[in-house]
């Protein structure tokens, strides 16, 4: 049995998560936030049977999309004025952990 951690962005997590429970995954999700951006995001928990764990992380892939977008960064101040510069960013796809379960419980 394998634990499956995986955060996708906001946007893609309710494609992601009914695709998975449409395939027969049990899926528990935690809303939560990233640290660079500050975007939200929703990282599901699966506990998988390892003969599964490839089927899981196809569905996650395929509907977990990277895409650019222009974020503001600032750069500093002048005069009374603070500067914001907009900065293209890498944002969605997922990240995913594969964790070896040792013993499991439903009850």
């Amino acid at each position: 049995m394998k634990l499956i951690l995986a955060i996708v962005n906001s946007e893609d997590a309710p494609v992601v998560l009914s695709e998975l429970t449409g395939n027969g995954f049990i899926v528990t999700k935690l809303s939560t936030s990233g640290g660079f951006l500050r975007a939200g995001n929703v990282t599901m928990f699966l506990g998988v049977e390892e003969d599964r764990v490839q089927a899981a992380l196809d569905i996650i892939k395929e509907f977990s999309s990277q895409r650019k977008e222009s974020v503001p960064i600032s750069s500093g101040y002048m005069g009374d004025a603070m500067l914001s510069l907009p900065v293209e960013v890498t944002v969605g796809g997922a990240t995913v952990f594969i964790l070896d379960v040792e013993q499991f419980y439903k009850l």
